[in-house]
């Protein structure tokens, strides 16, 4: 019997089959079968590559033993894999009498282990596996969630492609940012945008009496806002947080002639409109002002006061994530056409 050392040993290996999957573009799922303590078969999930519906990577594992074998029934033997079987591959197990099946992950919506059924524990079956769940969950989880996370921001990007003029910051630059749990809102269907892509964060409730608008400095972004935005939502206000076009996670124009105060002011009286914002009290910090006394003078129902914050202190900023839209000097073309201005645009 198999001691906790090398189960986790052998979903190591599961593991690196799951990786290999996600970088063919399969959903990452990986699966190893042992017997007497040898790995006999290996799989990962090839459904699309091989236009086969059943080419899940538990299918995968047990044709490759049977033909080491020499034999389909597999008795005896351990079956490692990352998410939990579906109700398919359950019944190939159960087929093949695999003795012990031991998963990562949980699947809610498909997996028949324990979460929407229990094939393996089913009264009137013939054969019952032994099954454990939750070995190495979290780095199974992680890889499923990077690998949809990314197949998201590739759909997105079909549907709001990128302008030749512009850059558009990778999703993987954000990743793991200190104290920056909100999440992400993207629109390009304004009409001063023209097709950029911009980004922004909403959160409370939306009939709150206290909404506020921040605005980030120059140089940064909406992440130099992360304290005012828990302390907004932990009072109960409405918060929105644009990364102004050229800034943060929104796209960035590549020439710096595309920056006017008319285009952002356009832009976020728009964002405003869209996301029916009215008699907010708009915050910016000291280095944005004057686009902060630009949006109030346009008459805007969206606004009813302005207040300027005190400057974050930059030791308190991560310089990495404080940077990390701009990972060279094409991506900063916004920020050397805000400094330019001088103040008053």
């Amino acid at each position: 019997m198999a001691d906790k050392a090398s189960d986790s040993a052998f979903m190591q290996q599961a593991l690196a089959l799951a990786a290999e999957a996600a970088q063919a573009g399969e959903v990452p799922v990986g699966a190893v079968l042992v017997h007497n303590g040898e790995v006999i078969g290996r799989g990962r999930n090839r459904p699309i590559e091989s236009a086969d519906p059943t080419a899940h990577a538990e299918i995968g594992a047990l044709r490759e033993a049977a033909q080491n074998l020499g034999n389909y029934r597999l008795e005896d033997c351990t079956l490692y894999v990352t998410l939990e079987p579906c109700a398919m591959c359950c019944g190939a197990i159960l087929n093949a009498r695999v003795r012990r099946v031991v998963y990562a992950a949980t699947e809610g919506k498909t997996g028949c282990a324990g979460s929407v059924l229990n094939l393996f524990d089913h009264s009137k079956l013939n054969h019952h596996s032994c099954v454990e769940g939750g070995l190495l969950s979290a780095d199974s989880t992680a890889l499923l969630q990077a690998f949809f996370q990314s197949r998201r921001e590739q759909q997105r990007q079909r549907v709001e492609p990128l302008r030749e003029d512009a850059l558009r910051p990778a999703t993987e630059w954000f990743q793991g940012l200190p104290d920056f749990p909100w999440k992400s809102h993207f629109l390009s269907d304004l009409p001063t945008l023209e097709g950029l892509r911009m980004h922004y964060l909403a959160e409370g409730p939306q009939a709150s009496a206290d909404t506020r608008v921040l605005l980030h400095g120059i140089p940064g972004w909406s992440y130099l806002h992360r304290g005012a935005i828990a302390r907004a939502v932990e009072e109960g206000a409405r918060v929105i947080v644009p990364d102004l076009i050229g800034f943060g996670k929104s796209d960035q124009p590549k020439r710096e002639d595309a920056h006017t105060a008319a285009f952002h002011v356009n832009c976020l009286l728009q964002l405003m409109d869209r996301l029916h914002v009215q008699g907010a009290r708009l915050q910016v910090l000291p280095s944005i002002r004057w686009l902060g006394q630009a949006l109030l003078n346009a008459a805007s129902p969206a606004f009813s006061t302005l207040e300027v914050l005190t400057e974050e202190d930059p030791n308190a900023v991560d310089s990495l994530a404080l940077n990390a839209p701009y990972p060279n000097r094409g991506h900063r073309a916004g920020e050397r056409a805000f400094l330019s201005f001088g103040g008053v645009p």
